[in-house]
Formats: C-alpha cells, sequence, structure tokens
C-alpha cells in the first residue's frame, strides 16, 4: 500500500500541471484537450515547468514563421543582403545605352519606392543617362506561378495575401491616396498597370459611420485591372489610403522605375519585357537590400506572411539550386534545423512558411526544442528579433500595462479558433523560461489569449523550481542533409578545387554575382553553380562564369 501511494505521489509530481496553470486553465472555461502547454527552464538540460498535450500536432498560425527565420538565420547569417541585379545589353555611345536595361531579382522582398532614387543614381554612374532600348525584368528565380493573392481568406486583396515574387515591389501593395476635404484622387506611386475609377459621391455629412471610408470594388476583367471608388464620403474626410493587391509587382517596379529615371533625365524609349538575363549581358551594379537582421525581424515583430514566404523560397533557391519552389523551401527549412538539432521526434509541416495556412502542423514540444536551440547559438540577438513585450510588434499593446512588460520575447499566431504564443518569457527571480501555449477552441480567441495572459503573469512571479527534466525524444534515423532533385536538375559548372573548404567570403563573393553555390568533398572540396535542368541552361550559365569568375570553369554532370 505504501508504494502504491508512493507511486501516485510520484505520478503527480512528474505529470501534474503547476497549480498556477491548473486554475488558469479552470478560469478560461477552455478544454484541456484545446490546449498544448510546453513551459522549461532555458538550456538542454532544463527543467519541464508545465507540459499539456505537448505532443499533440495542431495548427501553429504565424508562430511557424519562427522556423523559417531561424532556418534562414543558419544559412545565411545576420548581415546578409538580398542582391537585384543590373545589367546593361547594347553599347553605350555618347551616354545613350543602345541596347536595353536588364533588371534580375532574387526575391528582396523589401524593394519599394525609396530605393529608386539610389537605383537611378548608380545608372547615372555608369554614364547612362538615355535608352533607347526596353526594360527587361528577369523574374525566374522563383518559380510559384502567378496568382496574386493566396486567397485564403475573404478578403482576398488584403496586402496579407499578398503573394510572393522574384521581382518583389512595394510588398506588391497598391496605395490610391483619396483626400476628399481637398478634392483629391492619386495613385501614391506612377503605377500605369492598373486603372483607378472614380465614381464617389461627395456628401456634406460628418465624417463618421458610412461616410468615413470610401467603398471599394476590384475588377480584374480586363487586362487592365480596375480599383473602382463608390458610395458616399463626407467632403469634410481628411486623408484616406487604400491599400490592395490589385497590381503584378514587376508591372508596378517597371513604372516606377522608368518614371523615376525621366524624372532624373534619362529617357527611356522602350517598354517592359519580361526575359532571362541573356549570357552577353554585363552587369553594371547590384543594389542590395537591408540585412537579414531587419528583414527577420519585421517578419517576426510585424508577423509579415510576404516576408516568410520570401525567406522560404530564397532559402529553396540557395539550398538546392533556383528556380526556387515551395517543395525546395520546405525541404530546406528541415535540412537546416535538423543539421543544426532543433528538431526532435516531430518533423513539423510548415506549409509555405508564413503560418497563414490550415495544413500547417507543429508540436509545442518540437517549437520549444527550437527556440532552446536558437537561444543557445544566438542568445539576446535572436530573442530581440522577437516582438518584446508592451514594446513593439504584436505584443507591443497586449502587455503594455501589465507585469510581463519587457520581460517577454515573444511569436504570436492567430487564425480562426486558433491563437498560439511562443518565445522566452524571464521571471523576476531572474530565471529564463522557453514558453509555447498553443489553443485551438471554439470557444473564442478572446479566452484563449486570456489563458495565455494569465499563465504568462504567473510565471513572471513563479518561484517554483522545474516539475521533472525536459521530455526527452527517441532518436531519430539518420537523414540526409539535402534533398536529391537530380531526376530533374543534374547540370552543373565547376570552377575550383581545393584541398581546403573554401572561406565563406570566396563562396560569398560568388553568390554576389548571382550564382548559386555548392561544395562538395570527395577527396577534395569542389566548388559548384547550379545546378541546371539541362545543359543548355548550363553552357549559358558558363558564358557568364568566364566572363566574371573563372576562364578554366567548366561543365559536369552529377
Amino acid at each position: 500500500m505504501k508504494h502504491l501511494i508512493l507511486y501516485i505521489l510520484l505520478s503527480y509530481s512528474l505529470f501534474a500541471l503547476p497549480l498556477g496553470v491548473e486554475n488558469a486553465i479552470k478560469k478560461s472555461g477552455i478544454s484541456k484537450n484545446d490546449i498544448s502547454i510546453y513551459i522549461k527552464e532555458i538550456g538542454d538540460n532544463g527543467g519541464v515547468v508545465a507540459s499539456l498535450n505537448a505532443k499533440k500536432s495542431v495548427p501553429p498560425a504565424s508562430v511557424i514563421k519562427v522556423m523559417t527565420i531561424y532556418a534562414s538565420l543558419l544559412k545565411l547569417g545576420f548581415n546578409h543582403r538580398f542582391p537585384t541585379q543590373f545589367y546593361t545589353k547594347g553599347k553605350l555611345k555618347n551616354g545613350q545605352l543602345y541596347g536595353d536595361l536588364i533588371v534580375k531579382g532574387f526575391g528582396d522582398p523589401t524593394l519599394c519606392t525609396s530605393n529608386l532614387k539610389s537605383i537611378v543614381r548608380e545608372i547615372k554612374a555608369r554614364g547612362i543617362h538615355g535608352i533607347r532600348g526596353n526594360i527587361v525584368i528577369d523574374r525566374s528565380y522563383f518559380n510559384i506561378g502567378s496568382k496574386d493573392n493566396s486567397g485564403f481568406d475573404q478578403y482576398t486583396y488584403s496586402p496579407y495575401n499578398a503573394m510572393p515574387d522574384a521581382m518583389m515591389f512595394n510588398e506588391r501593395v497598391s496605395t490610391v491616396c483619396v483626400t476628399p476635404n481637398r478634392n483629391d484622387i492619386h495613385k501614391k506611386v506612377v503605377d500605369g498597370s492598373y486603372k483607378v475609377v472614380n465614381n464617389l459621391q461627395y456628401v456634406n455629412r460628418s465624417c463618421r459611420g458610412k461616410y468615413s471610408w470610401p467603398g471599394i470594388k476590384i475588377d480584374k476583367s480586363q487586362a487592365t485591372p480596375k480599383l473602382i471608388l463608390k458610395g458616399k464620403i463626407s467632403k469634410r474626410c481628411g486623408k484616406r489610403n487604400i491599400c490592395k493587391v490589385i497590381a503584378k509587382p514587376y508591372n508596378s517596379f517597371y513604372y516606377a522605375l522608368k518614371n523615376a529615371l525621366v524624372k532624373s533625365g534619362v529617357n527611356v524609349t522602350g517598354n517592359m519585357r519580361l526575359e532571362k538575363v541573356p549570357s552577353n549581358a554585363k552587369l553594371i551594379f547590384t543594389h542590395y537590400s537591408k540585412s537579414l537582421e531587419v528583414i527577420i525581424s519585421k517578419t517576426a515583430k510585424k508577423s509579415n506572411n510576404l516576408y516568410a514566404r520570401h525567406l522560404l523560397l530564397y532559402l529553396a533557391a540557395k539550398m538546392y539550386g533556383a528556380p526556387a519552389t515551395l517543395k525546395k523551401g520546405r525541404d530546406a527549412v528541415e535540412s537546416l534545423l535538423r543539421q543544426k538539432g532543433a528538431l526532435g521526434r516531430y518533423t513539423p509541416y510548415i506549409d509555405n512558411g508564413s503560418g497563414l495556412s490550415r495544413s500547417s502542423r507543429v508540436t509545442a514540444l518540437t517549437l520549444a526544442k527550437m527556440f532552446d536551440n536558437a537561444h543557445r547559438y544566438y542568445g539576446q540577438r535572436w530573442m530581440n528579433t522577437l516582438s518584446i513585450a508592451g514594446v513593439d510588434g504584436t505584443i507591443k499593446k497586449r502587455f503594455r500595462s501589465t507585469i510581463v512588460k519587457k520581460r517577454a520575447w515573444m511569436k504570436t499566431g492567430t487564425l480562426k479558433r486558433v491563437k498560439n504564443i511562443g518565445g522566452y518569457l524571464k521571471s523576476k527571480s531572474g530565471k529564463l523560461y522557453t514558453v509555447v501555449i498553443m489553443v485551438n477552441t471554439k470557444k473564442g480567441r478572446w479566452r484563449a489569449s486570456q489563458l495565455q495572459n494569465t499563465i504568462l503573469k504567473w510565471l513572471v512571479t513563479y518561484k517554483g523550481g522545474a516539475t521533472k527534466v525536459a521530455e526527452q525524444e527517441e532518436p531519430l534515423p539518420q537523414i540526409p542533409v539535402k534533398k536529391s532533385y537530380k531526376s530533374n536538375e543534374n547540370y552543373y559548372i565547376q570552377i575550383g578545387a581545393f584541398d581546403k573548404i573554401p572561406s565563406s567570403s570566396y563562396l560569398s563573393n560568388i553568390e554576389d554575382l548571382g550564382f548559386t553555390c555548392v561544395v562538395k568533398h570527395t577527396h577534395n572540396y569542389k566548388v559548384l553553380i547550379g545546378s541546371y535542368q539541362d545543359k543548355n541552361t548550363a553552357r549559358e550559365a558558363l558564358a557568364k562564369v568566364h566572363k566574371s569568375i573563372h576562364r578554366g570553369a567548366f561543365i559536369t554532370k552529377m
């Protein structure tokens, strides 16, 4: 009997939730079956404070972004910058380019109107004061179809539904400025790829309710889409910005660039064409994005879906060669996280990398393992890319006047019937915890949010110890680091073979020229560019390699 009582007590101490967590769940009215919790002290040997359904696979919503972000950081580093390359084809004579200006996009999600000034300055610095040809855009780095929006919900044209593109511009958002009290309607950026139709009626009413905002309709029935303004609006209203996903980003970029060039005195006689960079084109300069640290911070803090999608696809091309696909992107994220030991037994399904998905799945335990791993390698610098409670991002207002303020670094995730949060929390006693609280319920997201808030507040004041050692998972069988895409892509360009692994700066210089670099180790270290789907494509690339890197480079099949 004594042994039975001892067993029951031990079982309770090992698996029962702390009283503070139990009370919070009871107060919320949410079933335990709808809740996944994993809270542990930071570090591989950190004990577990609370665990509930930690191995249950559930929809993560935007919390899954942290996996895309962390994989990007592991592969590229904080200081990496997306390139956008500018080429010319033709002859430059007396300041006139008798040929084309060619732009190759690599998926820079930050490229926007404010970058045009420096881009135009760089073009003019090359002696180009007129373009007697076309502006050619190469958007072949991504292979993701032609959809403008994800169609995830009924808010089709909202910015969060924007789809990625290798030649992104202004996050695919078209902005129309409506200012009734000045009788002014105009596009924020010159863009001939869509039309604005003004059917608004101005009324002498207070700028409130139904008279405070214009009605909007998007018509894509014809080649040139239309944004139609309709309904009644008060003539007393000030500026209203209508931000919608309407036009193709490469079209918008073309019109904005051409307008900026003409304004600076560079006349362009041609039009836009979509083509790959020809082999005889000359690279004149590369525009670089803001640092990856800035990009991943915006992705996490603002929960930017488009940025997350671009990170996934960029990794796809970096790991497995262009063109990038979603499948390659998913494989790349999983491979990078496994290499670093950031995944346990339960493989997540990250879908498009942004969390705007009903098919994504992850466990609380897997997320906690990744958070632990990221902290081990990048510490506070990594934590600061997440939303800081009461300070910025998605939890700025949520914890502004609470004891959690400045003590939590979190990523949130919200979908219909889904409310999740995960990251780190520092208690008043100085202990740092990894925290994941995921709720999938029909009881209301506000209940889930209150439950999470209550648990986090409780944890700030928690003085108890961990109730058990962190859950151990069965080791996975050896998984190859890279997936094979040989069935479609097996041509490479070999540019060198070395006794020692080449330096990262050497490889970065090659990638800055627009090539995807791979190092294969047999009896030496072979530096390869590729892969390519067919020999003709490889030959085109080889011509560029001979010009810009090494005359002795050659094509090899693997």
